[in-house]
């Protein structure tokens, strides 16, 4: 029962999947869940061996993730699994660490909106140099490191709307913050 469970499950969420990463610029890949039963691995789980298969290109074969696919593509199939997950997640919070690795321009601006719908039901805490990332949040610290020879020390600061601003046209622009850069911090935040 529990593998006949399994397999429509996997048939639905590897097309739900499919469907998100379309939407992070992965417009030609594909996912699909291998299960193959073997009675010899009965545990509590069952008697299942589930495998994320994908195909980032078209014309490859399908593979097991971790063979084909980059940091980038991780994050993002990684991200999507998260985005449907979301109705029924119980976590309180979900932190990333640089989910948005390997990505930029308009696919950034993506990953940005379904972290922001994530916030919507669950708390959410990223990591990101991102600024079309940073931009979508409902709120925005800045991390500072100092290190000493014998240790290291991070600090937090939270950030209001004027420091918001400037921190995103630094991200944008550099350590010189120009009109322009100011601007196009203005324009990212939702």
């Amino acid at each position: 029962k529990l593998s006949k469970s399994r397999e429509r499950a996997a048939n639905s969420l590897s097309k739900q999947i499919t469907k998100e990463i379309h939407k992070l610029s992965m417009a030609k890949a594909q996912c699909e869940f291998s299960l193959q039963s073997d009675e010899q691995f009965t545990n509590a789980n069952g008697i299942d061996r589930v495998e994320l298969l994908v195909r980032t290109n078209p014309g490859q074969p399908m593979q097991a993730i971790e063979k084909v696919a980059s940091g980038g593509e991780l994050s993002r199939i990684g991200l999507a699994i998260q985005v449907i997950c979301s109705a029924s997640i119980l976590t309180p919070t979900l932190i990333f660490d640089e989910v948005d690795v390997g990505v930029s321009g308009p696919t950034a601006a993506v990953v940005g909106k379904m972290m922001r719908a994530l916030g919507e039901s669950t708390q959410v805490l990223c990591v990101t140099h991102l600024p079309q990332v940073a931009g979508t949040g409902h709120q925005q610290m800045r991390v500072r490191k100092t290190q000493t020879k014998q240790q290291t020390e991070t600090q937090m600061e939270p950030l209001n709307q004027q420091q918001r601003l400037e921190e995103l046209a630094r991200l944008l622009g550099g350590d010189t913050i120009t009109p322009a850069s100011l601007a196009n911090a203005q324009e990212l935040l939702v």
